[in-house]
């Protein structure tokens, strides 16, 4: 599993946001969260677009205008904002359409691949939905001992 420049800048991107709005009670605009970041402003716009019509954050027009988080930090979790950005790693009927020259796949009803991915996936929810906004407004170290805790019931 490899995760994007949109995954990894939306994070970002959000982040940094949150941040502001929760140090001023500001949003931020294209141009801010594009300096800030070190993102050019075009791919700033793309990114809020996604993020926008997936409901984490609201655009205010004019010269008080910017982006602001639509929720609280505490509603909005990584899972959350990364199925939004590029979607999971994989879906239930992943296969279905994934068959090669073989359509269905052939192995659609008996896949001995389809439980690796499917448990993988799991693992994956279990920690990204644990780990809000808020969480990474912390530091390094202590994002790391909340994905450590959030990780212990995984056995």
């Amino acid at each position: 599993m490899k995760l994007g420049s949109l995954e990894k800048n939306g994070l970002r991107c959000l982040v940094r946001i949150g941040l502001q709005q929760e140090r001023t009670g500001q949003g931020l605009t294209l141009a801010e969260v594009s300096q800030a970041e070190g993102l050019s402003v075009p791919n700033v716009a793309k990114v809020m677009r996604v993020l926008r019509i997936g409901g984490f954050v609201r655009s205010t027009r004019g010269h008080a205008g910017g982006y602001a988080l639509a929720r609280s930090c505490d509603e909005i979790t990584v899972g959350q904002v990364l199925a939004v950005l590029g979607g999971r790693l994989f879906e239930p009927d992943f296969c279905v359409g994934n068959g090669g020259s073989h359509n269905p796949c052939p192995h659609a009803t008996t896949c001995p691949v389809r439980p690796v991915w499917a448990r993988v996936q799991t693992l994956i929810d279990t920690v990204l939905c644990r780990v809000t906004l808020r969480t990474l407004y912390s530091d390094e170290r202590e994002v790391a001992v909340c994905i450590l805790n959030a990780g212990e019931d995984l056995e």
